[in-house]
């Protein structure tokens, strides 16, 4: 699949690659407000990639009643896209050896808008399911090439604060993306349910943000070194992107044996070893989460009272993002061996109690609105931290600039496959063992009972992992510094051949 979808890109390249070149060199040193364009639009599309996820668990409620199914269906949706995302990761690490990231991300918003499209227009619960998938594989090229290119565009004391503004900017799109299609969800628009509407508007907003991205994004990684007719380097020809000049197409040996090396190189690392051991539980709790918006809406909050509490819970997220990236970064550099490990440590740890407060303790009626509201900003402002003050930064450290992309890709691909189980997991849980029953559901002022047992499925799948995915990073403490002095060795190496 990786070799057809190479072939096509190919075909696609020689089409437009004049044109492409043509808006770079317009606009490869063009900044807005002292951004370049090409950060500007990198975050432009993690913006719509955390709408486009955002966009199905917000109207769980309306897909159970159109196709008449329960939380364990609506969980499976889940599953078939955060499992096909996780084992397609892989293909972004493959592409960037022979592309540039702006290509790779262009092809992976083709994957998700046109997939999202077809869910709006699906007329039976198996073509959701199937347009899920592709779904997962659009994401799973575009979300390893936009942590890489984050990590090539800051230096190493403030890559967290880097990884932590784009998950900011992208909690945008979860906000608003979520918040939108909740409230659209009640609607009708020109004859076409409000959730349905929803899905076609994000296709044509993806599809926008992805030409963009290909035509005007320049990949800071991808340089050429090239000797003019003397022999010497020529300063002005190492300034070109490689996507500026003609590329060999691959053949099916070449991309096999230099993907093969890539994925050896970075599986036998031991830093992304432990890093990955506690992401495949410490992912959990965040799949398990799609079905925050459902159950509030069963407790008998309305679409917008519901859509404002997943909104202050992404803000308190978007935030805390930002801010475990800061305190990190500071961290590091008092500490640099273990600074960023005790900053994840104390993050995953604070989600057993507010899982155990929010979900147990706050009493589950319409009265207790403005106390789920600021437990959830609360929640989110600390339990967010993990992937931007220590995942993303320890993981562009401990490998050589090439193999970045290959690093998350198989971080994603590994840590996503298990962690996608979480979803019907929850389903299983509420309605085997706490007795949730479909067919009782008000879907107008919501059912006590099936709220509660939807909690405690909840409660099941995030304060353990939590608790373990704390526990798991302690092993960092001895191998993390020995990881990224070899890095670093080796990468100096590397440029001194070169």
């Amino acid at each position: 699949m990786a070799l057809r979808i190479l072939g096509s890109c190919h075909l696609v390249r020689s089409k437009f690659l004049p044109l492409r070149r043509t808006y770079r060199k317009m606009t490869r040193t063009r900044k807005i407000f002292g951004i370049s364009l090409s950060l500007i639009l990198i975050n432009l599309a993690a913006i719509m990639e955390r709408a486009d996820e955002h966009l199905l668990p917000s109207v769980y409620k309306e897909v159970s009643e159109a196709f008449h199914v329960g939380p364990t269906d609506l969980g499976y949706l889940t599953f078939v896209l955060k499992f096909v995302q996780a084992v397609s990761s892989p293909l972004a690490g493959i592409f960037v050896l022979y592309y540039d990231r702006p290509t790779v991300l262009g092809m992976g918003t083709v994957f998700w808008s046109l997939s999202t499209a077809a869910v709006g227009f699906s007329q039976h619960f198996l073509q959701v399911s199937l347009w899920r998938a592709i779904n997962g594989i659009g994401l799973a090229i575009v979300i390893p090439a936009l942590q890489s290119f984050i990590a090539d565009s800051y230096l190493d004391g403030v890559r967290g604060r880097g990884f932590g503004m784009l998950s900011l900017v992208g909690s945008v799109g979860g906000i608003g993306g979520g918040a939108v299609a909740t409230v659209m969800a009640g609607q009708e628009f020109w004859g076409i349910p409000g959730w349905r509407f929803a899905f076609i508007m994000m296709a044509l907003l993806s599809s926008l943000i992805g030409v963009l991205v290909f035509l005007f994004v320049v990949d800071p990684g991808r340089k050429l070194t090239i000797t003019n007719e003397n022999g010497n380097i020529s300063e002005r020809n190492n300034l070109i992107p490689r996507s500026s000049l003609p590329l060999p197409k691959p053949s099916y040996l070449s991309v096999f044996k230099d993907s093969w090396t890539a994925m050896k190189s970075v599986m036998k690392v031991k830093t992304f070893q432990v890093i990955v051991l506690q992401g495949t539980v410490g992912s959990l709790p965040w799949i398990a989460m799609v079905f925050f918006t459902m159950w509030f809406e069963l407790i008998g909050f309305d679409n917008s009272q519901s859509a404002g509490l997943i909104s202050l819970f992404a803000t308190g997220c978007a935030l805390g993002n930002l801010l475990g990236g800061s305190i990190a970064d500071h961290m590091s550099y008092l500490y640099p061996n273990f600074g960023r490990i005790m900053c994840a440590q104390f993050s995953s740890f604070m989600g057993i109690p507010f899982s155990w407060f929010l979900l147990t303790v706050i009493p589950q009626s319409v009265n207790s609105w403005f106390t789920y509201a600021t437990t959830l900003f609360f929640m989110g402002l600390i339990i967010s931290w993990c992937g931007n003050c220590a995942n993303n930064p320890m993981f562009a450290e401990v490998v050589p600039p090439k193999h970045r992309t290959m690093i998350y890709a198989f971080d994603r691909a590994l840590e996503g496959s298990f962690a996608s189980f979480a979803a019907p997991i929850v389903g299983l849980i509420s309605e085997k063992v706490y007795g949730y029953d479909p067919k009782s559901v008000n879907l107008v002022s919501g059912s006590t009972k099936e709220a509660f047992a939807l909690s405690r499925g909840l409660l099941s799948m995030m304060a353990v992992p939590f608790g373990l995915c704390s526990l798991f990073y302690t092993p960092l403490y001895v191998i993390f510094r020995r990881d990224r002095d070899s890095a670093r060795l080796l990468s100096s190496k590397e440029q001194e051949m070169i």
